[in-house]
């Protein structure tokens, strides 16, 4: 049987994962880290990928540092663009959600010596994003807000930008611009290696919001989070370009105020004479694509996208033949398809003239004329390879011959081979190496055999997929989880799992780890679980399943929801008296719509780290779906839970985390006042200090999914009746 304990309590049950992995120059093989058996780390392994020889090529004893016993402990690894020099990071920190500071160093395959970047006066772990140039001779990195570029013939360190500081942010981005676009490194070499562009952000004006820190001295620390809310003034950005032996920096001149636009992605246009930019206005429905002339700042704008909702900024943008063209994806005809503009804006073609979503490009072959793209015209829980010309000519080819789960990869430089990583949502993750286009699986890389085999032994249903109505034809995915003992003459309990925001789609066939086996200890201790995804989740099913809740965010995925619940309900094993729904973040604020405004079909409701108010989270995130406040503050309104605290009748459990830096704690705080104000009973639990995901500090994890087991089994009784 599934306990609590051998799911967050110990490592029995957690997958092995395979990587990082790098493909090499030559097309041959790959890198990637194993264990060493001759000290203790690691060593750099290359396998060539047809025959599957194995090569140590850097042993875990070259990675000592001279006066020390024990070699570096490698989070990531990268090769110089001759393959004679690897870059190692280690001793991270975290920088808001992810690992992105740390130490840099590099070693000479040649000579073997190994050299720390930063100079003498770097603290330990300040360095962030550090890159080859493309010629190899020099490394570039981030370190406190200013850029610096370092030659590793000379040793010399040259700084670039001088005025970093707690609101001048060079090389990397804010809070929002990392949460939201997913903007983390901030500057980008020149093909030539002889020029750096970079983003610039000033956050000065922007909201400060504090948290406070009450557990870690006997006086309490405030934390300032610079964090623009929905309505508010965002960081300055704009972009520029300066030598890499200093100089002046070239910025670019965009159009526009800097604080109401923004430049979510930036790349050099294949030469070192332009850079190019993709520029959105601040309601996030007008794109632009430019071109920034590195020596004046002059900008022209090649292509414009628009959308009556918003557009999705992703990393599917692609250089092509040297700067003479650029892929790109827009969702104009109706689908997520893909799109090639000429560098002088004069012809945009469709590459991808298909009924259905392009999900993402893995590689775009130009002397090949083939574009390789993941999809599933047919099941949007699911992810499968395609290839089809480049020209447009041609049908689409699927790839992948397995006929379900979730699969993703790594292709070689010439595709020829893959390194395919899949899973279902009963399949921990299997790694292989497959060639192209038969797909023919070489030799299997981590199979998480021992786990599959402990997963073999529970007993538990496999989950079951389906689809259910939700009104006008409206047809939503959902799977379920059975009790192994299920008797369709009984009558069980139903729990919901949702999210119902655009950020996350919950119904797919794929491994989810320690949610799926906490659900399915939930199915065994006699519960009938299941998820269901409504319109406005990122499933593939085509522009207007995903913009439907355009202005309308938090209010009609909800009633989606709700009616797809209640018919389920109908079926004869289920006990309509007795349904609970739990979910996380956005999936929070959708509990707590379910049991706010459907409280004839939810019974008992656990909600963690929940948006209450629109108003309260983001602006970049917020106004994407919302527009402003200012000028639709009734659905901002409408779309709130905290507006429907008088309509609760079941049971709710409120659990937030005060350290939170995402989802603020005050959205929780906010709700009590409210509920209390209302007079409606809930029970409630603070996680001290702890983050959006409430996992730090041992048995953080285990702690929080006891107290939801144990409070849904006492207000809402598993078994058959």
């Amino acid at each position: 049987m599934l306990s609590l304990e051998r799911i967050f309590d110990s490592d029995e049950l957690q997958s092995r994962f395979f990587g990082p992995a790098r493909w090499l120059k030559d097309d041959k093989g790959y890198t990637t880290l194993e264990v060493s058996d001759r000290a203790e780390g690691k060593d750099i392994i290359k396998y060539d990928a047809a025959t599957g020889t194995r090569t140590v090529l850097i042993g875990a004893e070259k990675l000592i540092p001279q006066g020390q016993t024990r070699p570096l402990k490698i989070s990531d690894y990268f090769w110089s663009s001759d393959d004679s020099r690897l870059l190692i990071f280690t001793n991270t920190r975290k920088v808001w959600r992810y690992n992105t500071r740390g130490d840099y160093w590099v070693l000479d395959i040649g000579t073997g010596k190994l050299h720390k970047l930063g100079g003498a006066d770097a603290k330990t772990s300040t360095l962030m994003f550090a890159k080859f140039s493309p010629d190899g001779q020099q490394v570039a990195y981030v370190r406190e807000n200013n850029i610096y570029t370092e030659n590793l013939l000379t040793g010399k360190i040259t700084q670039l930008t001088f005025d970093g500081s707690d609101v001048i942010i060079n090389g990397t981005f804010d809070w929002v611009y990392e949460e939201e676009f997913g903007c983390r490194d901030g500057f980008r070499w020149s093909p030539d290696s002889r020029a750096v562009a970079y983003w610039q952000l000033n956050a000065e004006g922007i909201g400060v919001f504090y948290m406070i820190n009450n557990t870690d001295s006997v006086y309490s620390k405030v934390i300032p989070v610079q964090y623009p809310k929905a309505g508010y003034p965002n960081s300055f950005c704009r972009v520029g370009v300066v030598s890499a032996s200093g100089g002046t920096t070239v910025w670019m001149q965009t159009p526009g105020d800097p604080r109401d636009n923004y430049i979510p992605r930036m790349e050099w246009a294949g030469t070192s004479e332009a850079i190019v930019m993709r520029h959105l206005n601040r309601l996030q429905n007008t794109l632009q694509i430019m071109l920034g002339d590195v020596k004046s700042g002059i900008v022209q704008t090649i292509a414009t996208d628009k959308d009556s909702a918003w557009i999705d900024i992703d990393d599917e943008f692609k250089v092509l033949d040297g700067g003479k063209g650029f892929l790109w994806i827009s969702e104009r005809d109706g689908w997520r398809h893909v799109y090639k503009t000429s560098r002088d804006g004069k012809k945009t073609e469709l590459l991808t003239p298909v009924n259905f979503d392009v999900i993402k490009v893995i590689l775009a072959q130009e002397k090949e004329n083939m574009l390789y793209y993941t999809a599933s015209p047919e099941n949007a829980t699911q992810r499968f390879l395609y290839r089809m010309k480049m020209d447009g000519k041609g049908k689409a080819e699927r790839i992948t011959t397995e006929t379900g789960g979730w699969h993703d990869y790594q292709i070689s430089p010439d595709a020829k081979y893959a390194i395919h990583k899949y899973s279902s949502m009963q399949l921990p993750q299997i790694v292989e190496v497959v060639d192209l286009p038969k797909h023919k699986t070489l030799r299997t890389l981590e199979d998480n055999l021992a786990l599959r085999q402990r997963l073999a032994g529970l007993k538990i249903n496999a989950p079951e997929f389906f689809k259910i109505e939700a009104g006008n034809g409206l047809m939503l995915d959902g799977w379920m989880l059975k009790p192994a003992s299920f008797d369709a003459t009984k009558k069980y309990p139903l729990f919901v799992f949702v999210y119902g925001e655009p950020a996350e789609q919950t119904v797919a066939d794929n491994w989810d780890g320690a949610d799926y086996l906490w659900h399915q200890m939930l199915a065994q201790q006699g519960y009938i679980v299941i998820s269901l995804d409504p319109r406005g989740t990122p499933a593939p099913r085509g522009r207007a399943w995903r913009k439907a809740i355009y202005k309308q965010l938090g209010w009609l995925a909800p009633m989606d929801l709700a009616e797809g619940v209640r018919r389920v309900t109908t079926w004869p094993y289920i006990d309509k008296s007795r349904v609970g729904i739990w979910g996380w973040s956005g999936g929070g604020a959708s509990t707590l719509q379910s049991m706010f405004r459907f409280p004839d079909v939810f019974h008992v409701g656990m909600c963690v780290s929940p948006v209450t108010d629109q108003r309260n989270y983001d602006n970049i995130y917020t106004e994407r779906y919302m527009g402003f406040p200012k000028d639709n503050l009734e659905w901002f309104l409408k779309a709130s839970p905290i507006s429907y605290v008088q309509n609760l009748k079941g049971k709710l459990l409120l659990v937030h985390g005060t350290g939170d830096d995402n989802v603020h704690y005050q959205n929780t705080e906010m709700l009590i006042n409210a509920l209390i104000a209302a007079g409606k009973p809930f029970d409630m639990m603070a996680y001290p200090n702890r983050t959006h995901n409430i996992d730090e500090g041992d048995g953080t994890s285990l702690h929080l999914y006891s107290l939801l087991t144990r409070y849904l089994k006492e207000h809402l009784k598993p078994g058959p009746q």
